[in-house]
């Protein structure tokens, strides 16, 4: 399967609504933090639903632990894929496999440019959008991206 990671997620409802999609999907979630707001909060409860103890969550005090928690777990087998505005490869054009890690930033600000630099150019996607667009809802393009890499390894654990 694949991992999603927020990197410092600043709104709870959107949270909410990526644990129920990963629980929906097999996906790990990994929250980088800062949050910007309370696990515990019933903003995010209400819209992860019942969700939540279906879903895998770990939480990470910064990006540089979490970088350490997949080299532990990995040892360097994984790739990260920065989601972001910022870029000019598609979504749609990556290969991804399984391991993967797609990598969201903050819902007001997206990805530090120091680490989406630090992924090599065919590791950062974008999501299509019409050209006077900033961007989408932080919930929805997660729900994209996820969709299509679990579409590419064939909806693997679906019914």
């Amino acid at each position: 399967m694949f991992d999603i990671a927020l990197f410092e997620p600043e709104i709870a409802p959107n949270t909410g609504n990526i644990i129920r999609l990963c629980a929906n999907c097999g996906a790990n979630l990994h929250l980088i933090e800062p949050l910007g707001f309370s696990l515990e909060e019933k903003k995010v409860r209400r819209a992860g639903l019942d969700y939540h103890d279906l879903a895998r969550v770990t939480r990470h005090a910064n990006y540089e632990a979490f970088l350490a928690y997949l080299e532990q777990q990995r040892s360097g087998q994984y790739r990260i894929f920065a989601c972001t505005t910022k870029t000019t490869g598609h979504h749609v054009d990556a290969q991804f496999q399984a391991g993967d890690v797609l990598l969201f930033g903050p819902e007001t600000r997206g990805l530090p440019a120091d680490v989406i630099e630090s992924l090599p150019m065919a590791q950062r996607i974008r999501i299509p959008m019409m050209p006077d667009a900033r961007s989408l809802n932080l919930s929805n393009a997660v729900a994209i991206i996820a969709f299509e890499a679990w579409r590419q390894m064939g909806f693997d654990g679906a019914r």
